[in-house]
């Protein structure tokens, strides 16, 4: 696997390097020990799938409080997303930037989300499936989100949403 920080300490973007034959290929795209040495502290304890029927399906930007952050590890199974992930540590020398990386089924890219940080996508194609490893269990009544369209990250989406649930539509502003 070959890890490339963003801008954003701590986020990787993961590309694995895939193995082909005849058959197609097979590719690892997770190991505690390459983790491990790229710096990465994760051991995945839930794995969570979200099945997106429609193109320009958004979701986010989501994370928990702590004391029950999540570290994610984002990969996509079927479709294409542009993965972003906004640091909300106050200490980081990124807070409040933002990054995107376009993950697919294809290009097998991963993104890992450290903790402090919130995540949310948009669906570049119907019928996209989107796993994420769980670096903590989820905690009822500790999940947040800030606005998609916060002027606060001024986040550069490939396009306007076409589908957004309500309650994404309604998370507050940063700072509100």
């Amino acid at each position: 696997m070959i890890f490339v920080e963003t801008r954003i300490p701590g986020c990787f973007l993961i590309e694995p390097e895939p193995q082909r034959d005849d058959r197609g290929f097979f590719a690892r795209t997770y190991c505690p020990d390459e983790f491990a040495a790229a710096g990465i502290v994760f051991a995945p304890v839930q794995t969570n799938l979200s099945r997106n029927d429609k193109a320009f399906t958004l979701r986010g930007m989501h994370f928990q409080k702590a004391p029950h952050a999540e570290a994610k590890l984002v990969q996509v199974a079927r479709g294409k997303i542009h993965d972003v992930v906004v640091d909300l540590r106050p200490d980081s020398p990124a807070f409040r930037q933002w990054v995107g990386a376009e993950l697919s089924a294809d290009n097998l890219h991963q993104l890992y989300i450290p903790e402090g940080c919130a995540h949310g996508f948009l669906t570049l194609e119907a019928g996209t499936d989107v796993l994420y490893g769980m670096g903590r269990k989820y905690v009822p009544g500790h999940a947040r989100g800030y606005r998609y369209d916060d002027p606060a990250f001024a986040i550069e989406w490939p396009r306007p949403p076409a589908v957004i649930a309500p309650a994404d539509e309604a998370w507050p502003a940063f700072g509100a």
